[in-house]
């Protein structure tokens, strides 16, 4: 997830880095997530591995977008968390980006594309991280 923090930093994107446990500790979570649009949140990327309950139990309390990063954790390498994260009931939608770094930077990128609906200074940031790709 650290490069998903490097772009959204390198973007000027603001962004809170929380560890709180589906599984662990849910009503902790339920507290956290509630609060996230008072709080000015606008996006939601979550890293989870294993069962991987977290973008979806963070996207049942919330109708905020909801980014889902697989992080291969375990002896299936990520293949379990992404099944887990795109395995959700019709109504409750998460989006998924692919396993491990890959998928955290290309959910950063995604956070800027859904911001740059909004914010045109982001949808710059964007079109011109687009257009160096083909230099």
């Amino acid at each position: 997830m650290e490069a998903c923090v490097d772009i959204l930093n390198e973007m000027g994107i603001p962004n809170e880095i929380k560890v709180i446990s589906a599984h662990r500790n849910p009503k902790k979570l339920m507290e956290y997530v509630t609060g996230l649009k008072d709080n000015g949140t606008e996006v939601v990327i979550a890293g989870a591995g294993g069962a991987a309950a977290l973008p979806g139990a963070i996207a049942s309390w919330t109708t905020l977008p909801v980014i889902g990063v697989p992080i291969a954790s375990s002896e299936l390498k990520g293949v379990d968390s992404l099944y887990s994260i795109v395995q959700m009931p019709p109504g409750i939608p998460v989006a998924c980006v692919a396993i491990g770094s890959w998928g955290a930077r290309n959910a950063a990128y995604f956070a800027l594309q859904i911001l740059g609906l909004k914010y045109s200074d982001f949808k710059e940031k964007y079109e011109n991280y687009r257009s160096s790709l083909n230099k």
